[in-house]
This record gives structure tokens, sequence and C-alpha cells, in this order.
């Protein structure tokens, strides 16, 4: 039996979402923690994210959502249009809607945003210690714990906990040293771009104004827009069928080729013309039943652990849930963590799958075509916001233990 030593810190390897979150939660809970990053700076990469009530409860917590207000929107309601025709198909009610069913409010922001309050929360916590430029080679565990082999500032240097956690994504290299499952390519490629309020395209296309999301539906392809920033600018982004790229958040992408993927939806295609510069990245998932924990001392989270096609929009949430349940199984078995690890993935791993089948299912009914499409647009129609807020209830109401 291996206990959690109080002079040992836990080793985050990651300091994007998932890490910084899990930092957080652990230092409310009474752990040291450090945080190892790859990159030099903490740069903005990424694009929009949307963040269902489920992982801003959690964040609110952690009084991350008080410093993210400023910069992030509180939609009005999630709308689905055909791509086509713009036809309002759906519409499902957001904004004061959602604090009042599940307690917590509806959000979009850039990453960039996210990651700037939750590094400001970082930064006033005296038991995190944040270590950017720090590339991890390997890890070796023993009875006291673990240490991790470190490149900083040209020397190698060793990073010695009681345990590590792999926030380091779909990519993971953490995963890697377990010899756990490789990510697999999904045949899909995202593009984004973010378009200023009162750009020439953003004025010409009058679909994109307000403060909703808005997700057009294509057999071929969908695309999502909604406001951040504050309102000052609208995240797209686009996922059509595409070839394997290189493992980046930003690759440039030709305007050319992604105006020909939805080229039947002529005002997108003539709007993604007009926007730009655009970037995309071939999108990769881990099988969630693949092994997430080991007793050796390491927990795999977010992406890391299973990353998935953004179909539910709840990759952010499912690694923000990830770290607050992780947290408490490790705070709950502190003279015992391989049962916490234990406990923290029998607990994740059939939410995660549930939300997995959930978005395989937005996937089959977004690209839908022919009668199954006319179908669709009649069930959605005829449902009440009361009966459509209530199919979100399991997703966005959900609570940790």
């Amino acid at each position: 039996m291996k206990t959690l030593s109080p002079d040992r810190p836990i080793l985050v390897v990651g300091a994007g979402i998932a890490g910084l979150t899990v930092a957080l939660a652990l230092a409310e809970r009474g752990f040291a923690v450090s945080v190892l990053e790859r990159a030099r700076t903490l740069e903005e990469v990424g694009a929009g994210l949307q963040l269902s009530p489920n992982a801003t409860r959690i964040l609110d917590r952690l009084g991350v959502v008080e410093r993210l207000r400023a910069a992030s929107v509180q939609p009005e309601a999630i709308v689905l249009r055909r791509a086509r025709s713009l036809r309002e198909i759906a519409r499902v009610p957001l904004g004061a809607a959602a604090v009042a069913r599940w307690g917590a409010p509806y959000l979009t922001v850039h990453r960039a945003d996210l990651q700037n309050a939750l590094v400001a929360r970082v930064q006033r916590e005296p038991s995190i210690r944040l270590l950017t430029g720090a590339t991890v080679r390997d890890a070796a565990y023993h009875a006291r714990g673990v240490t991790l082999s470190v490149d900083h500032a040209g020397a190698v240097i060793e990073a010695a906990g009681d345990l590590v956690i792999a926030a380091d994504g779909v990519w993971s290299t953490m995963r890697g040293t377990e010899g756990k499952q490789r990510s697999a390519f999904s045949g899909l490629t995202a593009w984004r771009t973010t378009l200023q309020r009162g750009s020439a395209a953003e004025r010409q296309d009058p679909v994109l104004s307000g403060a909703v999301v808005t997700a057009f539906l294509h057999p071929r392809f969908h695309l999502v827009s909604y406001p951040i920033r504050a309102g000052q600018a609208v995240n797209l982004v686009a996922v059509t069928r595409g070839a394997a790229l290189s493992q980046s958040w930003s690759v440039p992408a030709s305007k050319d080729e992604l105006a020909a993927a939805l080229s039947r939806a002529p005002a997108l295609a003539r709007l993604v013309g007009d926007a730009g510069p655009w970037t995309r990245w071939p999108l990769h998932t881990v099988d969630p039943d693949g092994p997430w924990t080991s007793a050796r001392g390491i927990a795999l989270i977010g992406d890391a652990a299973h990353a998935t096609t953004p179909f539910a929009a709840q990759g952010a949430a499912m690694a923000i849930e990830d770290a607050d349940v992780l947290a408490e199984a490790l705070h709950r078995n502190r003279d015992d963590f391989p049962a916490g690890l234990a406990r923290y993935e029998r607990e994740r791993k059939p939410r995660v799958k549930r939300v997995v089948r959930r978005g395989a299912f937005n996937r089959f009914v977004w690209h839908a075509s022919g009668p199954i499409a006319l179908g669709r647009d009649i069930v959605l129609r005829l449902r009440s916001p009361e009966r459509t807020l209530g199919d979100f209830d399991w997703l966005y109401g959900w609570r940790s233990a």
C-alpha cells in the first residue's frame, strides 16, 4: 500500500485546461502540486470553447469563473439550422434558463482566456509550482513514488513526487511511457477561424449575429459559430472529412479547400472566403476503454485518457470533471493512493463513455440526409423547450459525488 506523503508533491504533466484544473482541485484539498509544461510560454493557441454548466459549476467553486466572466459570453440558446437553406430546425434555451435549471451558467470563451484565468488562480496558490519549458523524457516508479527526468533550461533535472498525472493531451507522451494505446485518426478534420465583430465578413452574414451558439447541419459537414471575447468576436469551426495531418493545433489551411467542402451550402462557402485566415488539424481520438491509471502511480485525465470528436461539445468539460473527481478520489484515499486511482477510473469511465455515445449520436443526426434528415427536423420542431432541456439534465446537471 502506498500513501501520499505531505512533503512530496503530486506531479502534473501539462498546463492546459486539464492540468491547471487538477492542480487547483488538488490544492483546494490540501495537496502540494508541481505542474510541468513543455512550452516555454503559455501562448494563445486554439480558439473557442463551450463550457456547459457541469464544467462551470466546478470552475466557479475553484474561483475561476469570476476571473472569466469579463471575457466570456453567456449565450441565449443553441440553435440548429440547415446549412444549405439556413432554415432554423430547433432551439434550446440557455441563458437564465440554464442557470435556473442546472445551477450554473453555460459560457462560450476563447481557450486562451480560460487558460489565462486558470493561470491567474494557480499563481495565487502557494502550494502549486508551475514550471514552463520543462519536457518530460522518462519516468521511474519506485516504492516512494515517481521520479521524472525533465529537460529544462539546457539541463536534465529530476522531479520527484508521490504520483504523476498525465494531462498532456491527445498526443500524450506520458501515455506512451506506460505503453498504453495510441491515439487514432477519426477521419475528420476541424477548421477554425475567428471573426471580429464589425468586420466585413461578420456584417455580411446576419446568421452570425446575436448571442447564440449556431450549428449548421449538412450530410457532408457541419459548421458551428458562437460569440467569444465578451461578444467582440465570433468563433467558427467547421468539421469535414479529411486526411491526417501533422500533430499540431495550427496547420495553415487553404480557404479554397474548405470552400469546396462547403460548396453545397453557398452562404457558408461565401463566408469561408470572406473570413480567415483558417487553421486546421486532424481530429484524433483515444479509446476510453483503455487503462487510465496504474497502481505504480500514474493517472491520465482529459484528452490523454479519452479524446473524442467534438459533436457533444464536451471535451473541455470532461477534462474539468476528470480533474475534480480525481482530486476528490485521492483526497478520500490519502492512505492508499492506488485505491484512489482505481476509484477515479471506476467513477469516470461510465460517464465519459456515455458522453462519447452521445457525441456519436449527434454525429449521425447532424450529418443525416434524405428521409432521416426530414424526420429529424419534424421531431425537433415538435418538441417543447421544456422537454428539450430535460434531455440535457443528465449531462449539464451532473455533480461529482
